[in-house]
């Protein structure tokens, strides 16, 4: 795995560095054992998936949002409305996530898993079960990211507020487009989406976040001070956010460690697709964003709403339409298992680019 140590040092804020002194220099360590760790428990301590899988409701993983839940929290703290409303009135950001995500994102996403998985690897993979994966590879490239986007941005030092923005514009089009997008792709008539998994989804990662963060925000500066706030308050979440993370990955990778210690060969040729998609879709926003000359706190975070995807959705529809043991599923699943990894890289590629980008925008 590609080292990503330097994903928080390069970190910076307009007058000083983020740094995180210990899981700032072997980041990269702590994330490879926690996929070890993760990839251990499921194997030999499979009671723990199995309780924590208990916990669940609409195919979202309660013990995974908690998580996904404090590392959003921080970020949201720094938002308020009056920044909200300044970022709307921004629309070149918006416009290359969205084309990114919707006119591009998809179609790159079935070219790309259909030379691998139906050409390439075809003497591999048996027809039929390439089929299935392609059809999963599809699930994935329809759903771009609505939960983790918000991590990605906050480590690479992304406008909270249009961040905010992008997600809530990129939720809305899902509502329309998604079932569209994969019916054409997979020649399928009807696509049953579970919109209580994407409303319940939305509330968690969005609505509750930004509620408390604001709430927050607002009690706190009103009670001991913006400074205060600024210099004492928003500081004591930086471990929070890294720690969450890590733990994040545990889990993760529990729930799906019988499934790469079994099946290690397939899940290594879905992932190069899924791996080479991700790589492809950052550097058209990101160049797209670049050549615009948007700011780098607008630019990161929209490239990488592209680049990662919205799992949860993904994993559900597939569980839908094909099944809990079927390849669909399988290829969703291993969607999630690259992500982590592989977004950190695109954290670490984007801090160490800032320079390209034109200085940091206010909202």
């Amino acid at each position: 795995m590609a080292k990503v140590d330097k994903v928080f040092k390069d970190r910076k804020e307009p007058t000083e560095a983020k740094g995180l002194g210990f899981f700032d220099k072997y980041l990269s360590i702590w994330v490879i054992l926690c996929i070890i760790a993760g990839v251990a428990i499921g194997k030999f301590f499979p009671v723990f998936p199995a309780t924590l899988s208990r916990f669940e409701y609409a195919h979202v993983s309660i013990p995974v949002a908690i998580l996904i839940w404090l590392m959003i929290y921080p970020m949201m703290l720094k938002i308020d409305f009056a920044s909200i409303l300044n970022a709307t009135k921004k629309p070149k950001g918006l416009t290359v996530t969205t084309v990114t995500n919707w006119l591009i994102k998809p179609f790159t996403m079935y070219a790309i898993a259909f030379f691998f998985l139906k050409i390439v690897f075809a003497k591999f993979i048996p027809e039929a079960l390439s089929t299935e994966y392609l059809a999963g590879a599809v699930l994935l490239g329809a759903a771009p990211c609505t939960a983790m986007v918000f991590v990605w941005s906050y480590l690479s030092d992304g406008d909270p507020a249009y961040t905010l923005v992008q997600v809530a514009v990129n939720d809305l089009i899902i509502l329309f487009a998604f079932t569209p997008i994969v019916a054409f792709l997979l020649g399928i008539s009807k696509v049953i989406v579970p919109y209580s998994t994407l409303f319940l989804s939305v509330v968690l990662f969005v609505v509750i976040p930004f509620s408390a963060g604001y709430l927050s925000r607002v009690l706190i500066i009103k009670k001991k001070g913006i400074a205060y706030f600024e210099g004492v308050f928003l500081k004591k979440f930086d471990k929070i956010t890294v720690t969450g993370l890590l733990l994040t990955l545990i889990i993760i990778f529990a729930f799906q460690g019988e499934i790469i210690l079994t099946n290690p060969a397939h899940i290594a040729l879905i992932a190069v697709p899924l791996v080479i998609q991700t790589f492809l879709i950052f550097v058209i926003a990101y160049g797209w964003a670049k050549a615009w000359r948007l700011p780098h706190n607008i630019a990161a975070p929209g490239a990488m709403i592209g680049a990662s995807n919205f799992f949860e959705l993904a994993v559900a529809v597939a569980i839908s339409l094909f099944g809990l043991k079927s390849g669909a599923t399988l290829a969703t699943v291993v969607g999630v298992m690259v992500e982590v990894p592989v977004m950190l890289v695109l954290v670490r590629i984007a801090n160490n680019t800032r320079g390209w980008f034109p200085g940091v925008s206010k909202t």
